[in-house]
């Protein structure tokens, strides 16, 4: 936990913090300190805890779990075949998620393990397709499909691509 700064150190970071210059496009950030909370007489013997972290969820493919790091590994090494590629560049939204839920299925249909979904990083790494494939991945109706998602190693597209894990099909 950081110590409070004292008078004499929060005046002298006041005047070095007037000398920089946010980058172009950034925003200057606001020093305004947040008054101290309240001491409540009758809380002093309760704690709250800290929230808890969400372990695989919680990551850049929001709602889906993460590929385990051995299977990502061979994945990235080619250890484990990338059965499928598909490029989703030049494709708009709606376009581009029919294309991957067709590729998904017949991928899985096809008994591949793992593919290799290619968005692109769009413009300044904010690209539509980037953010919104995980979205996509996450749906209820290829939780039969999708066991992991993860970034893809700098060889395949780094920021811009995905390795999907696919889950076994069922026997019968």
């Amino acid at each position: 936990m950081k110590r409070p700064l004292k008078p004499e150190e929060a005046r002298i970071w006041g005047l070095v913090a007037a000398t920089v210059h946010p980058l172009p496009g950034r925003e200057t950030p606001t020093t305004e300190a947040a008054p101290p909370p309240a001491k409540d007489p009758g809380a002093a013997g309760l704690r709250i805890p800290p929230p808890k972290a969400q372990g695989a969820k919680a990551s850049a493919r929001e709602g889906v779990d993460v590929i385990e790091p051995r299977r990502k590994h061979r994945i990235s090494k080619e250890r484990e075949e990338i059965g499928a590629r598909l490029d989703l560049h030049g494709y708009d939204q709606d376009r581009a998620r029919a294309v991957l839920e067709a590729f998904l299925h017949r991928a899985w249909d096809d008994g591949y393990r793992a593919v290799l979904v290619i968005t692109g990083k769009g413009f300044q790494g904010d690209g539509i397709l980037r953010r919104r494939t995980p979205e996509w991945l996450a749906a209820p109706y290829l939780a039969h499909i999708v066991a992991g998602v993860s970034e893809a190693h700098r060889r395949h597209g780094g920021e811009g691509a995905l390795y999907v894990a696919l889950k076994r099909k069922p026997r019968g």
